[in-house]
């Protein structure tokens, strides 16, 4: 059986934007303050040393029964144990990655357009990413915004959750989720707080009185 999850607020971990504090101390205070994913994601860092952090964090997280994936390396993924990896339209086909990750994994796919929605249609991934929902400098590959009519144009034709990302903070979560995704994900919003668990409380304050999904795994909304 594959594992459940609850796409309600997701962490997109960044280095970059954690204020020099140690990504294990940020994780720690977003779970606390009621993140239900973790996504870790290094885009600079040595194999080795993407495998020793990831293994660290998993350890945090399991007791917590929260779920980690990792983003865009499937072989990171597998080395640490993870829940779960996320990959976007140039990383592993999400054939590919399910096949190496297994029926039980979680499996994530960044989708830019209505038309890779269509595509994607056909893949065994477990929820879209929509990126990016609005303007932001975390993601500069990408050359348009989504914006609100782009979820509720992709909510209309796909049969997955969704999970919105890109420029997401507590003043604008409840118009993703009103538009149609059944989360959000964010990076700067919980990395770059002065206090990650009272931003990640905020986070999820706003989103819990528009959804369910806070006591509901995928599963049983699929």
């Amino acid at each position: 059986m594959r594992n459940t999850f609850s796409p309600a607020l997701h962490l997109v971990t960044d280095r970059g934007l954690s204020l020099g504090r140690d990504i294990l101390e940020i994780v720690e205070a977003a779970v606390a303050g009621g993140v239900t994913m973790v996504q870790l994601r290094e885009k600079s860092c040595s194999t080795r040393e993407f495998v020793e952090l990831g293994r660290a964090v998993a350890g945090l997280l399991r007791p917590m029964d929260v779920p980690l994936l990792i983003n865009d390396r499937v072989d990171v993924a597998l080395a640490v144990g993870a829940d779960g990896v996320h990959v976007g339209q140039s990383d592993m086909a999400p054939v590919t990655t399910r096949e190496l990750m297994g029926p039980e994994a979680i499996v994530g796919l960044s989708v830019e357009s209505i038309e890779d929605a269509l595509e994607a249609e056909e893949f065994d991934v477990d929820y879209l990413g929509l990126s990016p929902v609005f303007s932001t400098a975390t993601k500069t590959d990408v050359s348009d915004r989504l914006g609100l009519e782009g979820v509720r144009a992709i909510r209309k034709i796909s049969r997955h959750p969704l999970v919105g990302i890109g420029g997401i903070s507590a003043g604008n979560a409840k118009d993703v989720l009103k538009a149609g995704a059944h989360g959000i994900a964010v990076v700067s919003a919980i990395c770059s707080a002065d206090d990650p668990q009272e931003a990640t409380r905020r986070l999820r304050e706003e989103i819990e009185g528009i959804t369910s999904i806070y006591t509901n795994s995928v599963s049983s909304w699929l």
